[in-house]
């Protein structure tokens, strides 16, 4: 994230984008000690808006997680 803030744009494999959610929502990867979690967030022209933390457990990524990543871009936007 500290990376993010200081304008440095990432790309695979810590980050990739999430066209599904929206424009400028990518998913950021985090491996820990036994898990793997993804931040999918937004980069506004000021802010990095943060829409939604989740402990991968899975490839695909779960349906509630893109519904409620567009639900909080969607309310951030207006």
């Amino acid at each position: 994230m500290r990376r993010l803030q200081m304008g440095e744009i990432l790309s695979m494999p810590h980050s990739r984008p999430m066209p599904s959610i929206g424009k400028s929502c990518p998913e950021l990867r985090i491996k820990d000690k036994d898990k793997t979690w993804r931040i999918i967030y937004h980069i506004a022209d000021d802010v990095i808006v943060v829409l939604e933390v989740f402990s991968k457990k899975s490839k695909e990524t779960p349906k509630y997680v893109k519904e409620n990543s567009k639900k909080r871009l969607k309310e951030y936007k207006s």
